[in-house]
């Protein structure tokens, strides 16, 4: 699915958080907002996700005006937001039966899916019973079992410890790649972004306006950064992150 930003702003009274922006959100593409804290990265997806409406500018999706949520548009928080008198197996199962699928056939993709994010053998675990992680997975086998045309990432790693964010990471980009939604990830994480991204925006202080836009799709994707290097550096620079103070030094102190 294509979605189109065009000359969005939004303000909440006197408050502008999102200033005349404007970008195309290719079918298949995954994008990654990255910016400091309250630029209006959330509200942006929250937009997509037909939660808010701009303040002026046109938002679509296949040429159709966002104007209310919609199952081709899901999105995935960063608390897990499971029902916790659920089991996995039901709190996945519910996804399809929101839309009108038989109790069995839902029950039957639920456990697919929770076998697809590696929770085989915890399908009749309630949510307090399972690590962070674990409520993460199923919270993804959710997100995918009704295949949205459009997947939304609201900082969904971000309570999670570096390891298992690290793993969940490599979770979700198999995901992706075998199911192609249209993928829009807000992230704190730089890494994360070059991680699975195809393309990264970074954001400005309020009100939000793009500083710089990196298309990432030409380079291998895995954990070790090494390639992307340059663009990380970069990046964290137009941030405020001084990456020199983080170089490793020398027995003199120099910078290595």
């Amino acid at each position: 699915m294509k979605l189109q930003f065009s000359q969005v702003t939004k303000s909440f009274g006197d408050l502008n958080v999102i200033r005349q922006f404007d970008t195309t959100i290719r079918n298949g593409e995954i994008v990654a907002l990255v910016g400091p804290s309250g630029c209006g990265k959330s509200t942006l997806l929250h937009m997509l996700a037909g939660l808010q409406q701009p303040s002026t500018g046109a938002l679509t999706a296949d040429g159709a005006s966002v104007a209310r949520p919609s199952p081709e548009r899901t999105l995935v928080f960063q608390e897990h937001a499971l029902y916790p008198w659920m089991t996995l197996l039901d709190n996945v199962a519910l996804a399809l039966e929101f839309q009108d699928k038989p109790r069995a056939t839902s029950l039957s993709e639920a456990r697919k899916w929770l076998s697809r994010v590696r929770l085989v053998g915890f399908e009749d675990y309630y949510p307090h019973q399972v690590s962070g992680g674990m409520r993460q997975r199923c919270a993804l086998a959710r997100a995918f079992i009704a295949r949205p045309k459009v997947l939304l990432l609201d900082e969904p790693f971000g309570a999670l410890d570096a390891l298992t964010r690290m793993t969940l990471q490599s979770v979700l980009k198999d995901l992706i790649e075998e199911e192609r939604p249209t993928v829009v990830l807000v992230t704190h994480d730089v890494d994360e972004a070059l991680y699975l991204a195809d393309r990264v925006l970074v954001f400005s202080q309020r009100p939000a306006t793009v500083l710089k836009e990196v298309e990432l799709g030409h380079i291998p994707k895995t954990h070790d950064l090494s390639a992307f290097a340059d663009v990380r550096r970069e990046v964290l620079n137009l941030l405020g992150i001084d990456t020199d103070e983080h170089q490793p030094k020398d027995s003199q102190g120099e910078t290595a």
